[in-house]
């Protein structure tokens, strides 16, 4: 910058400050995630800052008409990809810099600090228990330091300025470590606050001269899988839960009472068209349900805080496993082996949910049985996956993603395609199980005991393939009606199967495909001939697993459970759980699987 441009700064050279700023913080996103233990030790601060400076990056290959604009696309832009508390705070920070900004072309010292003011009010407005220690402090701090040069003191060049405001930014970094227990126990410095601080600093050095920080290559494998600097406790609440609320006139301060009332670490950011919310709750559907009564809820998500607590410090396994929600596995073994899951969207008419999140399988079959609307589901987006990838592959040298069959949905295709937009050290594995439901958490589950037991990536999956064509699936439909209000069976079928007494059965094939197996005649001990024809139509090699799916149906359950028993050679585990919309939207209540898989005895030595 030349000395004679020190008094202003025009929206280009703000826009490339910011750039490189935003750069520095994807490139300490390791360290941020390895000191995170505040609101809860989940080290996901990093991954979380970097997806959402991330996604505002394109706004700086913009040509914008003056500061103001270029600000305020940038505030939209954060907005939109906000994740977790600080990036919540963050996007509201900016967004009082633009609406302070208004249209001026360039900001001098006085109108710098003015709008530094305004982003320190906006952010803590955002919060509803403001905690010092945080990132709120070394915000207050700048905007303070700032204010008193360019305003009180009325300082016109920003070479005297900034060195003086970045020197009490840090120093009110370094106070952070005796501001909160938790910091003070841990002895590091609050991770949003050091996240802050490394954009400021990166843009006060461009500013100041000329340095640039180019966007980061994957980060020191020596760095960032070493642990993670937090005790492995419990936070009170389970998911962190996020949405944006579009409307004409958003009553922040009501939405944010109403919600306060649900759960703790509360960030309402945003105006009154658009506001994101991020709060930690039990019931994520509680948010979004509430969020509906003040306008049109998208982007909806809710990540499972104590799963990530656990991975972030868990140093025994050599990767992670993660499934999507087509994958129907037993709460026990969900919890017993760290399964990730990416959940996809379930969609009654305008009224969305996250499978498996904020509805309950149960819940879904209920509202199947009494909504007219038959439900739509659709695969995760590549950002879902994207932003699970990013924290596990900060956290592990490798992540094995077990998915649907590319064949019966484009779940698949989603998840290669964000293997691509990740920046952490960690190498991501998509693997195409051919297969759904209980057979894909069986494969499931089968990769994550590789990895309980200590296997390489390469070898878990080499044994993951040799699985996947020895694994089978079927289901039995009760009623074809809802296959026929799905589109997916002419309605001209259902009263000839209901006359003839057929039941249709659902199977997959060893190319992927989920279609129509065949037929059972006749109403007569159907499930035993169910059992027959699963036996018939699996890979009988030694000891079986089995998992059985069910829709509403449990006692039917339990008896293919029996039958399966008494007909197959060995059962060396069999579990039941509820059946999940994959399958389930085809054949609505009273659906039954089965999932057959030989057994296969993983080991270290194997690796």
């Amino acid at each position: 910058m030349d000395t004679a441009d020190l008094n202003h700064i025009t929206s280009d050279r703000l826009a490339l400050a910011l750039k490189s700023g935003f750069h520095r913080v994807i490139r300490e996103q390791d360290e941020l995630n390895r000191i995170n233990v505040f609101p809860v030790p989940d080290g996901d601060t990093g991954t979380n800052l970097s997806l959402t400076l991330g996604a505002a990056l394109h706004v700086f290959e913009r040509d914008f008409e003056h500061l103001g604009s270029m600000l305020a696309a940038l505030a939209d832009a954060l907005l939109d990809g906000a994740r977790g508390n600080s990036g919540a705070i963050l996007a509201q920070f900016f967004q009082g810099l633009s609406d302070s900004a208004g249209e001026i072309s360039r900001f001098t010292t006085y109108t710098f600090g003015k709008a530094l003011e305004t982003g320190n009010e906006y952010a803590h407005d955002a919060i509803a228990e403001p905690r010092e220690g945080t990132i709120l402090s070394v915000i207050a701090a700048f905007a303070a330091a700032t204010r008193h040069h360019a305003v009180e003191l009325k300082e016109e060049r920003f070479d005297a300025l900034l060195p003086t405001a970045l020197a009490r930014l840090k120093k009110a970094l370094a106070e952070t470590t005796g501001q909160l227990d938790v910091l003070r126990r841990a002895g590091v410095v609050d991770a949003g606050a050091l996240g802050f601080v490394t954009l400021i600093d990166g843009a006060v050095d461009y500013l100041l001269n000329g340095t640039v920080t180019e966007r980061p290559a994957l980060g020191s494998l020596e760095e960032a899988f070493s642990v993670s600097a937090g005790p492995d406790q419990d936070s009170e609440f389970r998911f962190c839960t996020e949405c944006i609320v579009t409307g004409t006139d958003i009553d922040r301060r009501k939405l944010r009472e109403a919600l306060g009332q649900l759960g703790d670490s509360l960030v309402l950011a945003g105006t009154k068209r658009k506001a994101k919310i991020h709060i930690h709750v039990d019931e994520p559907e509680a948010v979004f349900r509430l969020a509906g009564e003040y306008g049109k809820v998208t982007a909806e998500k809710a990540d499972d805080m104590h799963r990530q607590t656990h991975s972030s410090h868990d140093a025994r396994r050599k990767f992670a496993v993660i499934t999507d929600s087509a994958a129907d596995i037993a709460d026990e073994d969900m919890e017993r082996l760290d399964i990730h899951m990416v959940p996809c969207r379930i969609h009654f008419g305008d009224h969305g949910y996250i499978d498996k999140v904020s509805i309950t399988n149960e819940e879904f079959f209920a509202e199947v049985a009494r909504n007219p609307l038959h439900p739509q589901t659709s695969q995760p987006a590549p950002g879902d996956f994207r932003r699970q990838f990013q924290f596990l592959a900060s956290h592990y040298r490798d992540v094995l993603s077990v998915n649907l069959s590319a064949k019966a949905s484009g779940t698949w295709q989603a998840a290669v395609s964000a293997v691509d937009r990740i920046d952490a050290p960690g190498k991501v594995h998509i693997v195409d199980t051919l297969n759904a439901s209980t057979g894909e958490g069986l494969l499931a589950v089968f990769a994550a005991e590789c990895a309980e037991n200590g296997m390489t990536v390469e070898a878990a999956r080499a044994a993951l393939e040799a699985q996947i064509p020895r694994t089978k699936t079927f289901a039995l439909v009760k009623d074809l009606k809802f296959a026929v209000r799905g589109g997916r069976v002419p309605a001209y079928v259902k009263p000839i199967a209901d006359l003839l007494r057929i039941t249709p059965i659902i199977r997959t094939f060893p190319d992927g495909r989920v279609t129509n197996g065949g037929f059972l005649f006749g109403r007569r001990r159907r499930i035993r001939r169910f059992a027959a024809y699963v036996v018939k139509n699996s890979v009988l090699e030694g000891p079986m697993r089995v998992s059985i799916g069910h829709a509403l149906c449990p006692d039917d359950a339990e008896a293919l459970a029996d039958d399966l028993r008494r007909l197959l050679p060995e059962v060396s585990r069999l579990s039941i759980t509820e059946l999940g919309s994959a399958l389930g939207v085809h054949g609505g209540p009273g659906t039954l699987l089965a999932a057959t898989m030989p057994e296969y005895a993983p080991t270290a030595e194997a690796s």
